[in-house]
C-alpha cells in the first residue's frame, strides 16, 4: 500500500490555521505563526482528515502526494 506524504509550502501558508484545528497530530504552528507537517508521513487512520485539511486550505499551501 502506497504512503501518504504531506508538506505545507511555507511561501504560500498564510497561517489561517485550518489545517492545524483539522489534523493536531500532523500539523504545528512554527514561531511565525505558519503551519508545518510535523511528521510529512500520514498515518492511515489521518488520511481523509489530511486531505479535509488539503482541501479547505485558503491558500492551498498544503501538497499530498502518494508515493
Amino acid at each position: 500500500m502506497p504512503m501518504m506524504h504531506v508538506r505545507v509550502n511555507p511561501e504560500k501558508c498564510q497561517g489561517h490555521a485550518r489545517c492545524i484545528a483539522a489534523v493536531p497530530e500532523i500539523f504545528e504552528e512554527d514561531e511565525q505563526g505558519h503551519s508545518f507537517a510535523r511528521d510529512e508521513q500520514v498515518p492511515a487512520d489521518l488520511v481523509d482528515a489530511v486531505r479535509l485539511a488539503e482541501q479547505n486550505c485558503p491558500e492551498l499551501a498544503i501538497d499530498v502526494t502518494d508515493d
